[in-house]
């Protein structure tokens, strides 16, 4: 694999359908590798198995295609891939790095001695930190997932937008997990997210993750995991969110944003990728342009850093083609 061409990645998970947040991600992550005549890879995040959502995966493919978004080679699957979580977890526990816990979501929640961030969930207290790697054999029937030891201090990571960017992971979250329990007897189980984008990433050669800024406490978690494995980390740069007029993410209380219906509805990707390109500061006014036209525009520093505020009207103004 070669290192010094410049690699980014596109990574849908088949949860749902991709709406204009999303559109707004991979077009700064596909335009930040292309315009440095770089690579752009594709993979399938489909190992929360409960959550994918059939066809998810075509629809996904699709709407990069009526993008223009392109992609250099096959599409990985993280499904196919699970022999090589296995074998990181395997590197884990050999060095003393995870635990078994068998504590519930419950268990956690009822724990929690302070609010939490909305995705990152109550800090795990540490109740079953006391045990080592071989404890899971004489757990028996009892389900538990594996958590990473925190180190006592955070590792710091230069973003790409944001600049130096610290986050105290004892007190997001404390020791995480990096393969789920089985949701039921007889079901397997699962690496968890963070362990599933390290391998992913190094294995691909991946040299650059842009990625929404939701997931900025993810990365001390990977950058801890990509020194525990022995694997070089990537370069990381966290964009703000497409909001509704009220401040929040995108959901059905916003209209449809979903790129699936904007396609249905006749609008010409050129207009959705020409508000967007005015969204990050590239050009003046929101016209239709195509996503290699952007190419030498293209600029990371224009971007702004706070979220883009996304109104009915100005999707309403590009609907007809």
């Amino acid at each position: 694999m070669n290192h010094s061409v410049p690699t980014g990645r596109l990574a849908p998970s088949p949860t749902g359908a991709q709406h204009v947040g999303n559109a707004r991600t991979y077009l700064i992550a596909w335009l930040s590798a292309r315009a440095r005549g770089g690579r752009v890879l594709l993979r399938i995040e489909d190992i929360d198995s409960p959550r994918i959502k059939q066809g998810a995966a075509d629809e996904a493919r699709a709407d990069l295609r009526w993008l223009g978004l392109d992609w250099d080679g096959a599409p990985v699957v993280q499904t196919a891939r699970l022999p090589l979580y296995e074998a990181a977890l395997f590197v884990l526990r050999q060095r003393e790095l995870v635990y078994p816990c068998t504590c519930t979501r419950a268990d956690v929640e009822r724990s929690a001695s302070a609010p939490h961030l909305e995705h990152e969930g109550p800090v795990y207290p540490g109740t079953c930190a006391h045990r080592r790697s071989a404890d899971a054999d004489a757990l028996g029937d009892r389900p538990y997932c594996w958590r990473f030891r925190l180190p006592a201090a955070s590792p710091t990571f230069e973003d790409g937008l944001r600049g130096p960017t610290t986050v105290d992971l004892r007190a997001v979250g404390g020791d995480f997990v990096v393969w789920k329990a089985a949701r039921s007897p007889g079901m397997p189980s699962t690496p968890a997210y963070q362990l599933a984008v390290v391998v992913d990433d190094a294995a691909q050669g991946v040299t650059e993750v842009v990625r929404g800024d939701d997931l900025v406490p993810s990365t001390p978690r990977q950058l801890l995991l990509y020194e525990a494995l022995g694997l070089p980390a990537p370069a990381f740069v966290h964009v703000p969110l497409v909001v509704g007029p009220d401040g929040r993410r995108l959901a059905k209380r916003h209209g449809d944003t979903r790129l699936a219906a904007l396609r249905a509805a006749g609008m010409r990707p050129e207009a959705l990728l020409g508000l967007l390109a005015w969204s990050c500061g590239w050009i003046e006014r929101a016209e239709p342009i195509g996503a290699r036209d952007l190419l030498p525009l293209f600029r990371l520093a224009t971007i702004p850093v706070a979220p883009f505020v996304l109104t009915p009207e100005l999707l309403e103004d590009r609907s007809v083609p």
